[in-house]
């Protein structure tokens, strides 16, 4: 078998719009397409042997076994790896079940779909499942265990952790976006100008001078006291020396930590003798030059959780420890108590494995036991000198017990210490009663504080704690999405994304858009080249100053790793015509139409899809909409669009030479086609049709006739509003026109209007695409033949799989099949090929350039032009 690529989708993608996370496998089987698992002896004992839990797949039977039973009958190996993948994640901790296997259109060629919850633990699924199916087919031993461990590392490196994700999850369930920013914690809310964002929970709220005070232990300790907040004496001490004076001073027991710690790190409590504090205050120094030296406060250790200066949550907290039995050693006792099936490794359940590491063993010895002793019934061994639920700790709520005397005490330190995220540890023997009975003290003010223990506590009930925090967010009225607008199709998406773009950004909104040409932030250039993929629509959504995203939405992003976007406010589909058919698994129009389908699928319920009615497969997208289709047409009276408007529906329709809004069977006529400088005087159609969903789209929107009006009439076809979509060049005795079309369907549009332009001859510079089929090169040929007099036969830089060989071949087929006579020229160099023309252009003539690198090809042009009215003295 043989991987040929390895895809991950992050958003809506062709598989699924529902399901955002998938691995989708381009698998080819080689010889094993003739060996179905039936023909395989022993395959289904061995595989049954390595992985037993695959008999709860139900499979297409429906029942559990049904795997088995697809197997014993028969079945391809695609199959039986997509679920090995499935069954490996599941195993290391990640709950997977949603997978396809569908042929990818050529013999033996298979796509392997299947759930991921961490990208490179999917990534790393898909492979592994491949080499145990090799193992298992070739009989040979295999290390599951291995893998499955190195999986579970990939997801603890990878995964969010639990306070981040318990944000993210309230925010997907109220409808709010995200984005993750870097590979650790910071994760963007909302998009573009609505965003906010958190850092685990540290928010783009939290004040900078809270988090500094809260990690100034010293600073913090001095702020509360002056505040009448009980918190122990201390000192901070940063020689031998100091320590001596300051254990002197406080007297034992105490408490040594890093002025500047988290998390617990490098901090040892009930300190009684020096050895002990010289011990600990080389841990210490190991964090920070300066250590703070406490009185150690006796009592029971809680965890206060403020957030937006309100008590949300409170929690007992116990450090990882175990009890005796009268019989099994301490290593025994570990051992039961991480069989418990809610310990886990990293953060993958409720409780973490305890594990033996220098403190632990520290605190075993300082008892003068070892691991092989045993405890007497009853007796506790603590194996952490902190209570962090990462080290094995345990936690209990008790929100409900909280004395209202401590909550008041709490919710004035958050405004004290000045964060809107607070965590508070307090120690007190009594967290029912005030504190003055209690003499319990505030030992810590954290910013930033885990959620875990109140999500998710050993014992108690678990409190939402990231409700909260969306709440102080995105509080009641605050929006978190902008407008977004999709455009897809196969001609047309470029010109009519930028007319929208336009349009938005004459109606006062800051728009970021994205074409095949560069992502744009309110007509800036950010960056050049093919940007109509999800990671130039993430790019714009990003942005905080852009309150108005237009996407070009092209197949190749949604096949690669689905939209950037999980809903989009208006879909516009404008044609579908064979291109790039062949090429991932894409093979027909139909199916090519299902990619593009996606996009209209994304429409969020109050939004809206404009869709083709003169194009078949086009309109056929509206039975994936229950309501709220808007159509356009070149024909009035195509019946679609009068059985549209007579259910009261809204279209937008080129009559009498106006570009019309319908609603119901009202005309509002928006302006004459002549007018629309992008038409050509209305010559170009498929200008005018490019036209028709912008127009839509802004009237959905709710703009004025009058402002779709103005935006339409100043939209002027020019390199620097639609470079290279019918850039036309007047020079004193020819013209040159410049355009991208790149397919037969795209030169057939174009054609109709070139045949209007009274020019002798008329020129045409063309290339076929290497990773086309040929049937597509030969159309291209085909038309070019029946547009020009005379032809000038180019080579793309990249060939694309073919040589330039086959590719004017091809090309040659199409224009012979048309005129045998045909005047042809090859120079396979574009700028040689632009020069030529140029250079010998005939008085009267045309010339077309369909350019594929338009910015280079624009520039060469411009500076003819330049040299032909003496701004520029020579090329």
């Amino acid at each position: 078998m043989k991987i040929r690529e390895i895809n991950a989708m992050r958003g809506p993608n062709y598989w699924s719009v529902r399901r955002h996370k998938l691995i989708v496998m381009v698998l080819d089987l080689e010889d094993l397409e003739q060996k179905p698992t039936n023909a395989i002896p022993g395959f289904l004992e061995r595989l049954q042997s390595l992985m037993p839990g695959l008999y709860e797949h139900r499979c297409s039977v429906g029942e559990p076994g049904g795997f088995y039973q697809r197997v014993a009958e028969g079945t391809w190996m695609g199959h039986v790896i997509e679920h090995i993948a499935l069954e490996i994640q599941t195993m290391a901790g990640m709950n997977v079940g949603f997978g396809r296997t569908r042929s990818y259109g050529e013999p033996g060629v298979y796509h392997v779909v299947f759930d991921y919850i961490e990208e490179k633990a999917g990534v790393y699924a898909a492979r592994a499942a491949v080499r145990i199916a090799e193992a298992l087919i070739a009989e040979k031993d295999f290390d599951l265990a291995a893998d499955i461990q190195e999986m579970r590392e990939l997801r603890e490196t990878e995964r969010l952790g639990p306070s981040t994700a318990s944000i993210i999850d309230e925010a997907v369930s109220r409808g709010i976006p995200w984005i993750r920013l870097n590979r650790y914690s910071l994760c963007q809310l909302g998009y573009g100008f609505n965003q906010t964002r958190i850092q685990a929970t540290v928010t783009s709220q939290t004040s900078s001078i809270g988090v500094d005070i809260a990690g100034d232990k010293e600073d913090t300790k001095y702020l509360l006291s002056q505040a009448e907040i009980p918190v122990p004496r201390g000192e901070i001490v940063r020689t031998e020396k100091g320590l001596r004076e300051a254990a002197d001073d406080l007297r034992y027991p105490l408490v040594i930590k890093p002025i500047d710690g988290n998390h617990g790190r490098g901090v040892t409590t009930n300190i009684a003798t020096w050895d002990q504090a010289l011990e600990a205050f080389a841990l210490a120094k190991k964090i920070s030059n300066s250590v703070v030296v406490e009185q150690y406060i006796t009592g029971e250790d809680y965890r206060l959780l403020v957030i937006n200066h309100k008590l949300v949550a409170a929690a007992k907290r116990l450090p990882a420890q175990v009890t005796g039995d009268g019989h099994s050693s301490l290593q025994q006792l570990i051992d039961q108590t991480n069989s418990d099936p809610r310990r886990g490794y990293g953060h993958e359940k409720v409780l973490t494995f305890i594990n033996v590491d220098e403190i632990t063993r520290k605190l075993i010895q300082q008892k003068n036991y070892t691991l092989e002793t045993v405890l007497e019934k009853g007796e506790i061994m603590v194996l952490k000198d902190t209570a962090n639920l990462s080290t094995g700790g345990t936690s209990i709520d008790v929100t409900d017990i909280v004395h209202p005397g401590t909550v008041f005490m709490a919710e004035r330190i958050s405004r004290i210490v000045g964060l809107d995220i607070c965590g508070i540890d307090f120690l007190t023997s009594n967290i029912s009663r005030p504190v003055s009975e209690t003499g319990g003290a505030v030992i810590e003010v954290n910013a930033g504080p885990g959620f875990r223990m109140h999500l998710a506590p050993a014992e108690g009930l678990p409190r939402n704690v990231a409700a909260p925090v969306i709440d102080m967010l995105y509080p009641p009225g605050k929006d978190s999405r902008i407008p977004i607008v999709a455009v897809t199709g196969t001609n047309g998406k470029t010109t009519t994304t930028r007319l929208i773009a336009h349009m938005v950004k004459m109606m006062g909104y800051t728009v970021g858009y994205t074409t095949t040409d560069g992502i744009y932030i309110q007509n800036h250039l950010m960056m050049r080249g093919d940007c109509s993929g999800p990671g130039s629509a993430e790019f714009v959504l990003k942005d905080p100053t852009v309150n108005f995203a237009v996407f070009e939405t092209a197949r190749g992003g949604i096949l690669r790793a689905g939209l950037g976007f999980k809903h989009c406010n208006v879909a516009v589909v404008t044609n579908i015509a064979p291109d790039h058919l062949g090429l991932k698994g894409i093979h027909t129009v139909e199916q090519l139409a299902k990619v593009k389908s996606v996009v209209v699928e994304a429409v969020a319920p109050d939004g809206h899809a404009i869709l083709n009615a003169d194009d078949d497969l086009v309109y056929a997208m509206r039975e994936l909409r229950k309501d709220r289709v808007a159509l356009f047409s070149m024909d009035e009276n195509n019946p679609r669009i009068r059985r549209h408007m007579k259910q009261n529906g809204v279209c937008a329709i080129y009559e009498n030479g106006y570009i019309t809004i319908c609603k119901g069977e009202w005309k509002l006529r928006i302006v004459k086609a002549v007018n629309v400088p992008l038409t050509f005087g209305g010559r170009a159609a498929f200008m005018i049709q490019n036209v028709l969903p912008a127009v839509l789209t802004g009237y959905l929107y709710g703009f004025e006739l009058d402002d779709i009006r103005s935006a339409l009439e100043t939209f002027i076809p020019s390199p620097a509003q639609t470079p290279g979509r019918l850039n036309l060049f007047e020079f004193k005795n020819f013209a040159v026109m410049l355009d991208y079309a790149h397919n037969s369907a795209g030169l057939e549009a174009l054609k109709n209007f070139v045949d209007k332009i009274d020019a002798k001859p008329k020129v045409g510079i063309i290339a076929g695409i290497g990773d086309r089929r040929p049937e597509d090169n030969e159309g291209i040929g085909r038309v070019s033949a029946e547009m020009f007099d005379e032809i000038i036969i180019r080579q793309d830089k990249n060939l694309r799989g073919k040589t330039d060989v086959e590719i004017i071949g091809m090309l040659q087929k199409g224009i012979h099949s048309v005129d045998p006579n045909k005047k042809l020229t090859i120079i396979k160099k574009e700028s040689d090929a632009i020069a030529h023309a140029i250079e010998h252009a005939s008085p009267g003539s045309l010339v077309v350039i369909c350019s594929d690198v338009v910015p280079d090809a624009l520039e060469q042009v411009q500076r003819y032009k330049e040299v032909e009215s003496g701004k520029l003295y020579k090329l």
